[in-house]
């Protein structure tokens, strides 16, 4: 094809584009988009069976935060990438912005609220305040709530990444800490302090 007749198909083309009407490209395109599909799901958060309607692309964390009010649990980055999500979930931490609500059918869910109240803290939290484990408090949530899965798995000998002895029972240890917590992210960089904060609680020895 020679430069002269591509010039000339391009200008043809551009002629057609211009006189055709609008509808007849709009014709070719969805015009309505189909109402979002609900779902029945039933979850018990914090000791409370909770019965909700949600759209089936609801994640856990907007559940908990737009129809539960729990805002105690923090949107952060809502790619699992920050932490500032992690709650409890039969026992096992998750990014609640990583799972749908409807794929939590009957599970039990723990959220920062759930741990403790300003009278009655968890021994985790009344840590973090002793130890000043924060500075803006966004991701504290987040933080200890992680932190107690993080005891919970040592104690049921979970191996982590950095463990070396796969026999033995796992120990405590600050790089088996900072290894399970590398998933909570202080922009603040409260880390030695939040260190200090789970050591305490698991009674080994201070940073």
């Amino acid at each position: 094809m020679t430069r002269r007749t591509l010039l000339k198909v391009g200008a043809a083309s551009a002629a057609t584009a211009a006189i055709t009407p609008p509808h007849v490209f709009a014709a070719s395109e969805s015009a309505v988009t189909p109402p979002p599909e609900m779902m029945q799901v039933s979850l018990k958060v914090n000791g409370k069976n909770q019965q909700l309607e949600v759209d089936t692309r609801t994640t856990l964390l907007d559940a908990l935060r737009e129809h539960l009010h729990l805002t105690g649990t923090k949107k952060g980055c809502d790619h699992g990438q920050c932490g500032a999500c992690t709650v409890i979930v039969n026992g096992r931490r998750i990014n609640a912005c990583l799972t749908l609500a409807v794929m939590q059918q009957d599970a039990e869910i723990t959220t920062i609220e759930g741990l403790g109240t300003p009278q009655n803290l968890h021994p985790m939290q009344a840590a973090f305040v002793k130890h000043d484990g924060y500075q803006c408090g966004y991701c504290t949530p987040g933080q200890i709530c992680s932190s107690v899965a993080v005891l919970k798995e040592i104690e049921m000998g979970i191996p982590s990444h950095v463990t070396l002895d796969l026999v033995s029972p796992v120990q405590a240890t600050q790089d088996e800490i900072r290894e399970r917590m590398s998933g909570n992210i202080c922009r603040c960089g409260a880390y030695s302090n939040i260190l200090a904060a789970i050591e305490d609680v698991a009674g080994g020895q201070k940073s």
